[in-house]
Protein backbone atom coordinates (compact mmCIF):
# COMPACT_ATOMS: atom_id res chain seq x y z
CA UNK A 1 0.00 0.00 0.00
CA UNK A 2 1.68 3.19 -1.19
CA UNK A 3 -0.41 5.72 0.71
CA UNK A 4 0.05 7.82 3.80
CA UNK A 5 -2.46 9.72 5.95
CA UNK A 6 -1.75 11.86 8.99
CA UNK A 7 -3.79 11.24 12.16
CA UNK A 8 -5.47 14.59 11.54
CA UNK A 9 -6.54 13.45 8.05
CA UNK A 10 -7.98 10.21 9.47
CA UNK A 11 -9.91 12.25 12.05
CA UNK A 12 -11.22 14.58 9.34
CA UNK A 13 -12.54 11.58 7.38
CA UNK A 14 -14.09 9.72 10.33
CA UNK A 15 -15.44 12.73 12.29
CA UNK A 16 -15.01 11.21 15.78
CA UNK A 17 -17.26 12.22 18.67
CA UNK A 18 -14.20 12.30 20.94
CA UNK A 19 -10.50 11.41 20.93
CA UNK A 20 -8.09 9.97 23.47
CA UNK A 21 -4.31 10.06 23.28
CA UNK A 22 -2.11 11.38 20.54
CA UNK A 23 0.35 10.20 17.90
CA UNK A 24 2.43 11.75 15.17
CA UNK A 25 2.81 8.45 13.26
CA UNK A 26 1.60 8.48 9.68
CA UNK A 27 -0.97 5.81 8.81
CA UNK A 28 0.37 3.63 6.01
CA UNK A 29 -1.61 0.45 6.44
CA UNK A 30 -4.74 -1.25 7.78
CA UNK A 31 -4.66 -4.29 10.05
CA UNK A 32 -6.71 -6.30 12.52
CA UNK A 33 -6.23 -5.43 16.17
CA UNK A 34 -4.06 -8.48 16.88
CA UNK A 35 -1.87 -8.00 13.80
CA UNK A 36 -1.47 -4.22 13.74
CA UNK A 37 1.81 -2.46 14.37
CA UNK A 38 3.06 1.13 14.47
CA UNK A 39 1.84 3.04 11.43
CA UNK A 40 -1.33 0.92 11.11
CA UNK A 41 -4.98 1.89 11.49
CA UNK A 42 -7.21 -0.66 13.21
CA UNK A 43 -10.79 -0.80 14.51
CA UNK A 44 -13.15 -2.60 16.87
CA UNK A 45 -16.09 -3.67 14.73
CA UNK A 46 -17.15 -6.74 16.72
CA UNK A 47 -17.46 -6.77 20.54
CA UNK A 48 -15.90 -10.26 20.69
CA UNK A 49 -12.50 -8.65 19.95
CA UNK A 50 -12.77 -6.01 22.66
CA UNK A 51 -10.05 -7.65 24.78
CA UNK A 52 -7.56 -7.20 21.91
CA UNK A 53 -7.74 -3.41 22.07
CA UNK A 54 -5.51 -3.24 25.16
CA UNK A 55 -2.74 -5.19 23.42
CA UNK A 56 -2.92 -3.70 19.93
CA UNK A 57 0.13 -1.80 18.68
CA UNK A 58 -1.84 0.17 16.05
CA UNK A 59 -1.05 3.87 15.93
CA UNK A 60 -4.70 4.84 15.38
CA UNK A 61 -7.72 2.80 16.53
CA UNK A 62 -11.37 3.41 15.63
CA UNK A 63 -13.55 2.53 18.64
CA UNK A 64 -17.22 2.77 19.64
CA UNK A 65 -18.20 6.04 21.28
CA UNK A 66 -18.83 4.32 24.62
CA UNK A 67 -15.45 2.54 24.78
CA UNK A 68 -13.90 2.99 28.25
CA UNK A 69 -10.21 2.06 27.83
CA UNK A 70 -7.19 4.34 27.53
CA UNK A 71 -4.57 4.36 24.76
CA UNK A 72 -0.86 3.62 25.14
CA UNK A 73 1.75 6.34 24.69
CA UNK A 74 2.00 7.43 21.05
CA UNK A 75 -1.43 5.93 20.28
CA UNK A 76 -4.64 7.68 19.24
CA UNK A 77 -8.15 6.43 19.95
CA UNK A 78 -10.91 7.87 17.74
CA UNK A 79 -14.35 7.31 19.31
CA UNK A 80 -16.95 7.12 16.57
CA UNK A 81 -20.61 6.17 16.19
CA UNK A 82 -19.85 3.06 14.10
CA UNK A 83 -16.20 1.94 13.71
CA UNK A 84 -17.00 -0.26 10.70
CA UNK A 85 -18.65 2.61 8.83
CA UNK A 86 -15.78 4.93 9.77
CA UNK A 87 -13.27 2.40 8.43
CA UNK A 88 -15.28 2.09 5.21
CA UNK A 89 -14.97 5.84 4.69
CA UNK A 90 -11.24 5.67 5.18
CA UNK A 91 -11.09 2.79 2.70
CA UNK A 92 -13.03 4.86 0.18
CA UNK A 93 -10.29 7.48 0.36
CA UNK A 94 -7.65 4.77 0.06
CA UNK A 95 -9.40 3.42 -3.00
CA UNK A 96 -9.28 6.83 -4.63
CA UNK A 97 -5.53 6.99 -3.95
CA UNK A 98 -4.72 3.45 -5.05
CA UNK A 99 -6.93 3.36 -8.14
CA UNK A 100 -7.22 6.91 -9.45
CA UNK A 101 -9.57 7.57 -12.34
CA UNK A 102 -7.83 7.02 -15.68
CA UNK A 103 -7.49 9.66 -18.35
CA UNK A 104 -10.72 9.82 -20.40
CA UNK A 105 -10.65 8.45 -23.91
CA UNK A 106 -10.87 5.30 -26.02
CA UNK A 107 -7.94 2.89 -26.03
CA UNK A 108 -6.51 2.23 -29.52
CA UNK A 109 -7.28 -1.49 -29.22
CA UNK A 110 -10.98 -0.94 -28.41
CA UNK A 111 -13.63 -1.35 -31.10
CA UNK A 112 -16.35 1.29 -30.98
CA UNK A 113 -19.15 1.34 -33.56
CA UNK A 114 -19.55 4.64 -35.44
CA UNK A 115 -23.11 5.03 -34.16
CA UNK A 116 -22.18 4.45 -30.50
CA UNK A 117 -22.30 7.48 -28.22
CA UNK A 118 -19.34 7.59 -25.79
CA UNK A 119 -19.15 10.64 -23.54
CA UNK A 120 -15.96 12.68 -23.83
CA UNK A 121 -15.31 12.20 -20.09
CA UNK A 122 -15.69 8.39 -20.27
CA UNK A 123 -12.88 5.83 -20.44
CA UNK A 124 -13.02 2.80 -22.74
CA UNK A 125 -10.17 0.44 -21.93
CA UNK A 126 -8.11 -2.07 -23.92
CA UNK A 127 -9.94 -4.63 -26.08
CA UNK A 128 -13.41 -3.33 -25.24
CA UNK A 129 -16.22 -3.67 -27.78
CA UNK A 130 -19.00 -1.09 -27.96
CA UNK A 131 -21.62 -2.03 -30.54
CA UNK A 132 -23.95 0.12 -32.61
CA UNK A 133 -26.15 2.67 -30.81
CA UNK A 134 -24.71 1.84 -27.40
CA UNK A 135 -24.39 4.76 -24.96
CA UNK A 136 -21.59 5.29 -22.42
CA UNK A 137 -22.33 8.08 -19.92
CA UNK A 138 -20.22 10.81 -18.41
CA UNK A 139 -17.19 9.67 -16.40
CA UNK A 140 -18.07 6.01 -16.92
CA UNK A 141 -15.09 3.68 -16.76
CA UNK A 142 -14.94 0.51 -18.87
CA UNK A 143 -11.89 -1.55 -17.98
CA UNK A 144 -10.30 -4.12 -20.28
CA UNK A 145 -12.42 -6.49 -22.39
CA UNK A 146 -15.81 -5.05 -21.53
CA UNK A 147 -18.53 -5.82 -24.10
CA UNK A 148 -21.52 -3.54 -24.66
CA UNK A 149 -24.15 -4.95 -27.01
CA UNK A 150 -26.26 -3.10 -29.50
CA UNK A 151 -28.17 -0.18 -27.93
CA UNK A 152 -26.93 -1.02 -24.43
CA UNK A 153 -26.85 1.98 -22.10
CA UNK A 154 -24.30 2.68 -19.35
CA UNK A 155 -25.15 5.59 -17.04
CA UNK A 156 -22.92 8.31 -15.63
CA UNK A 157 -20.10 7.33 -13.25
CA UNK A 158 -20.48 3.58 -13.76
CA UNK A 159 -17.47 1.31 -13.27
CA UNK A 160 -17.37 -1.90 -15.32
CA UNK A 161 -14.45 -4.14 -14.43
CA UNK A 162 -12.61 -6.56 -16.75
CA UNK A 163 -14.67 -9.11 -18.62
CA UNK A 164 -18.08 -7.57 -17.98
CA UNK A 165 -20.83 -8.09 -20.58
CA UNK A 166 -23.85 -5.82 -20.93
CA UNK A 167 -25.86 -7.40 -23.72
CA UNK A 168 -28.06 -5.75 -26.32
CA UNK A 169 -30.59 -3.15 -25.10
CA UNK A 170 -29.79 -3.65 -21.41
CA UNK A 171 -29.57 -0.52 -19.24
CA UNK A 172 -27.42 0.53 -16.30
CA UNK A 173 -28.35 3.52 -14.15
CA UNK A 174 -25.85 5.89 -12.58
CA UNK A 175 -22.93 4.83 -10.37
CA UNK A 176 -23.42 1.14 -11.05
CA UNK A 177 -20.40 -1.01 -10.21
CA UNK A 178 -19.98 -4.40 -11.90
CA UNK A 179 -17.19 -6.70 -10.71
CA UNK A 180 -15.18 -8.89 -13.14
CA UNK A 181 -17.13 -11.41 -15.15
CA UNK A 182 -20.63 -10.05 -14.53
CA UNK A 183 -23.10 -10.90 -17.30
CA UNK A 184 -26.10 -8.62 -17.78
CA UNK A 185 -28.63 -9.82 -20.35
CA UNK A 186 -27.83 -13.46 -21.06
CA UNK A 187 -30.83 -15.42 -22.34
CA UNK A 188 -33.39 -16.53 -19.79
CA UNK A 189 -33.73 -20.29 -19.40
CA UNK A 190 -36.93 -20.94 -21.31
CA UNK A 191 -37.98 -24.07 -23.22
CA UNK A 192 -41.22 -25.81 -24.17
CA UNK A 193 -41.38 -29.60 -24.55
CA UNK A 194 -42.83 -30.19 -28.01
CA UNK A 195 -43.07 -33.60 -29.70
CA UNK A 196 -40.22 -35.09 -27.69
CA UNK A 197 -37.89 -32.11 -28.00
CA UNK A 198 -37.03 -29.05 -25.90
CA UNK A 199 -37.95 -26.11 -28.11
CA UNK A 200 -36.30 -22.81 -27.19
CA UNK A 201 -38.55 -19.94 -26.15
CA UNK A 202 -36.99 -16.71 -27.49
CA UNK A 203 -35.97 -14.22 -24.79
CA UNK A 204 -36.72 -10.81 -26.31
CA UNK A 205 -36.87 -8.59 -23.22
CA UNK A 206 -33.99 -6.79 -21.53
CA UNK A 207 -32.48 -5.96 -18.11
CA UNK A 208 -32.75 -2.63 -16.27
CA UNK A 209 -30.36 -1.89 -13.40
CA UNK A 210 -31.13 1.06 -11.08
CA UNK A 211 -28.77 3.69 -9.68
CA UNK A 212 -26.07 2.75 -7.15
CA UNK A 213 -26.38 -1.00 -7.70
CA UNK A 214 -23.29 -3.16 -7.17
CA UNK A 215 -22.99 -6.70 -8.56
CA UNK A 216 -20.28 -9.19 -7.57
CA UNK A 217 -17.94 -11.24 -9.73
CA UNK A 218 -19.38 -13.84 -12.11
CA UNK A 219 -23.00 -13.12 -11.25
CA UNK A 220 -25.54 -13.46 -14.04
CA UNK A 221 -28.77 -11.56 -14.64
CA UNK A 222 -30.91 -13.00 -17.45
CA UNK A 223 -32.85 -10.89 -19.90
CA UNK A 224 -36.62 -11.14 -19.71
CA UNK A 225 -38.66 -13.43 -21.90
CA UNK A 226 -40.58 -10.23 -22.63
CA UNK A 227 -40.61 -6.85 -20.87
CA UNK A 228 -37.85 -6.43 -18.24
CA UNK A 229 -35.74 -8.07 -15.56
CA UNK A 230 -35.27 -5.32 -12.94
CA UNK A 231 -32.84 -4.55 -10.11
CA UNK A 232 -33.90 -1.59 -7.96
CA UNK A 233 -31.85 1.35 -6.76
CA UNK A 234 -29.14 0.67 -4.19
CA UNK A 235 -29.38 -3.12 -4.25
CA UNK A 236 -26.13 -5.02 -3.62
CA UNK A 237 -25.54 -8.45 -5.15
CA UNK A 238 -22.66 -10.71 -4.11
CA UNK A 239 -20.52 -13.05 -6.25
CA UNK A 240 -21.95 -16.05 -8.14
CA UNK A 241 -25.60 -15.04 -7.93
CA UNK A 242 -28.12 -16.16 -10.58
CA UNK A 243 -31.14 -13.95 -11.33
CA UNK A 244 -33.51 -15.49 -13.85
CA UNK A 245 -35.73 -13.91 -16.50
CA UNK A 246 -38.45 -11.43 -15.53
CA UNK A 247 -37.34 -11.30 -11.89
CA UNK A 248 -38.03 -7.94 -10.23
CA UNK A 249 -35.76 -7.00 -7.30
CA UNK A 250 -36.72 -4.01 -5.18
CA UNK A 251 -34.61 -1.18 -3.78
CA UNK A 252 -31.77 -1.66 -1.31
CA UNK A 253 -31.94 -5.45 -1.21
CA UNK A 254 -28.96 -7.64 -0.24
CA UNK A 255 -28.31 -10.90 -2.12
CA UNK A 256 -25.40 -12.93 -0.74
CA UNK A 257 -23.16 -15.38 -2.58
CA UNK A 258 -24.69 -18.23 -4.61
CA UNK A 259 -28.27 -17.07 -4.25
CA UNK A 260 -30.51 -18.29 -7.06
CA UNK A 261 -33.83 -16.68 -8.00
CA UNK A 262 -36.14 -18.44 -10.46
CA UNK A 263 -38.12 -16.69 -13.17
CA UNK A 264 -40.82 -14.07 -12.54
CA UNK A 265 -40.28 -13.91 -8.77
CA UNK A 266 -40.69 -10.45 -7.24
CA UNK A 267 -38.74 -9.10 -4.26
CA UNK A 268 -39.91 -6.06 -2.34
CA UNK A 269 -37.59 -3.37 -1.02
CA UNK A 270 -34.99 -4.21 1.65
CA UNK A 271 -35.19 -7.99 1.19
CA UNK A 272 -32.14 -9.95 2.45
CA UNK A 273 -31.24 -13.36 1.02
CA UNK A 274 -28.36 -15.12 2.79
CA UNK A 275 -25.82 -17.31 1.01
CA UNK A 276 -27.13 -20.15 -1.18
CA UNK A 277 -30.77 -19.28 -0.58
CA UNK A 278 -32.86 -20.52 -3.49
CA UNK A 279 -36.22 -19.09 -4.56
CA UNK A 280 -38.74 -20.89 -6.73
CA UNK A 281 -40.41 -19.08 -9.61
CA UNK A 282 -43.47 -16.79 -9.62
CA UNK A 283 -43.21 -15.97 -5.89
CA UNK A 284 -43.73 -12.68 -4.08
CA UNK A 285 -41.27 -11.84 -1.30
CA UNK A 286 -42.56 -8.97 0.83
CA UNK A 287 -40.74 -5.81 1.85
CA UNK A 288 -38.02 -6.38 4.46
CA UNK A 289 -38.31 -10.18 4.40
CA UNK A 290 -35.25 -12.34 5.10
CA UNK A 291 -34.25 -15.86 4.06
CA UNK A 292 -31.46 -17.66 5.92
CA UNK A 293 -28.44 -19.37 4.39
CA UNK A 294 -29.37 -22.32 2.19
CA UNK A 295 -33.10 -21.70 2.59
CA UNK A 296 -35.30 -23.27 -0.10
CA UNK A 297 -38.16 -20.79 -0.54
CA UNK A 298 -41.10 -22.42 -2.30
CA UNK A 299 -43.97 -20.18 -1.20
CA UNK A 300 -44.67 -16.46 -0.94
CA UNK A 301 -43.06 -14.73 2.06
CA UNK A 302 -44.90 -11.99 3.92
CA UNK A 303 -43.39 -8.55 4.46
CA UNK A 304 -40.96 -8.54 7.39
CA UNK A 305 -40.96 -12.33 7.78
CA UNK A 306 -37.79 -14.33 8.47
CA UNK A 307 -37.69 -17.84 7.00
CA UNK A 308 -35.11 -20.61 7.06
CA UNK A 309 -34.67 -24.27 6.21
CA UNK A 310 -35.61 -26.56 3.33
CA UNK A 311 -38.41 -26.10 2.61
CA UNK A 312 -38.32 -22.66 4.21
CA UNK A 313 -40.55 -22.10 7.25
CA UNK A 314 -40.61 -19.34 9.90
CA UNK A 315 -37.15 -19.00 11.41
CA UNK A 316 -38.02 -19.65 15.07
CA UNK A 317 -40.08 -22.72 14.16
CA UNK A 318 -37.20 -24.05 12.06
CA UNK A 319 -34.80 -23.52 14.97
CA UNK A 320 -37.12 -25.38 17.38
CA UNK A 321 -37.43 -28.27 14.95
CA UNK A 322 -33.64 -28.40 14.57
CA UNK A 323 -33.28 -28.69 18.35
CA UNK A 324 -35.93 -31.42 18.53
CA UNK A 325 -34.17 -33.39 15.77
CA UNK A 326 -31.14 -33.71 18.04
CA UNK A 327 -33.38 -35.44 20.61
CA UNK A 328 -34.75 -38.03 18.17
CA UNK A 329 -32.23 -40.80 19.09
CA UNK A 330 -33.16 -40.40 22.76
CA UNK A 331 -36.86 -40.44 21.85
CA UNK A 332 -36.48 -43.69 19.87
CA UNK A 333 -34.60 -45.30 22.77
CA UNK A 334 -37.44 -44.35 25.14
CA UNK A 335 -40.07 -45.72 22.73
CA UNK A 336 -38.11 -48.97 22.36
CA UNK A 337 -37.88 -49.26 26.15
CA UNK A 338 -41.64 -48.67 26.51
CA UNK A 339 -42.38 -51.37 23.92
CA UNK A 340 -40.21 -53.83 25.84
CA UNK A 341 -42.02 -53.01 29.13
CA UNK A 342 -45.44 -53.31 27.49
CA UNK A 343 -44.59 -56.71 26.07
Amino acid sequence: MQVSFTPAEIAAITQPKATRGTTIAAVRGLAALADAGPGDLSFLGNPKYKAEVAATRASVVLLPADFAGEPKPDQLFLLVENPSVALARVCARLEQSLWPKPVPGVHPSAVVAPTANVAATATVGPLCVVEADAVVGERAHLQAQVFLGRAARVGDDCWLMPGVTVAAECELGRRVRLQPGVIIGSDGFGYEFVEGRHEKVPQVGHVVIGDDVEIGANSTLDRARFSRTVVGEGTKIDNLVQVAHNVVIGRHCLLCAQVGISGSTKLGDYVVLAGQAGLAGHLTIGKGAKAGGGAAVTQDVAAGAYVNGSPAIPFMLERRIAILKQRLPELFRRVDALEVRLR
